[in-house]
């Protein structure tokens, strides 16, 4: 049986230990995932918390059709766009010093990120810095799997002619 249909049961039965379990398991990704967007790590972290915070209002309600990540996510990026609305703030996400090497490489990354359309953004963000399965990003965005492999490939091209590089093949 799937862990998280596990832990969904046992807090919907009121296990405590559940909860702190399932947020273990996924704050630090969620986390990642909301300092990708917001460029201030307080506020990173208060949306990480309205995150939880909305999953478990809805949990009742809750339905386990595959990962509870995936369902997370999409409650992340609404929490991180309204967040951005209110704020006016452009999404810039702090990338972590595995994935570029040195502060003038990472803002420079920051930049070309900044100019790729919304749905290119989003996708680029999910597989090139959360490195989420395109199957995955799929099911979390509610497109094609199609859809999501073209707009890797197109967010890979325009990211490769901004930063100056040949595009890979």
């Amino acid at each position: 049986m799937d862990e998280d249909l596990i832990l969904i049961r046992r807090m919907k039965n009121g296990d405590d230990g559940a909860i702190e379990e399932f947020v273990r398991k996924y704050y630090p990704r969620i986390l990642g995932y909301c300092r990708v967007h917001i460029d201030d790590s307080g506020y990173a972290e208060d949306m990480t918390q309205e995150t939880f915070a909305r999953f478990f209002r809805t949990l009742p309600n809750y339905q386990h059709y595959g990962k509870a990540a995936n369902y997370l996510y999409v409650i992340a990026g609404n929490c991180c766009r309204d967040h951005c609305r209110r704020h006016r703030e452009l999404p810039l996400e702090e990338l972590s010093e595995q994935s570029v090497e040195g502060p003038e490489q990472r803002i420079e990354v920051r930049m070309a990120l900044a100019k790729l359309p919304g749905e290119l953004w989003e996708t680029a963000v999910l597989y090139f810095i959360q490195e989420v399965k395109q199957k995955e990003i799929a099911r979390i965005l509610g497109i094609s799997l199609p859809l999501v492999k073209y707009r890797v490939r197109r967010a890979r091209e325009l990211l490769a002619a901004e930063l100056g590089k040949e595009e890979p093949e």
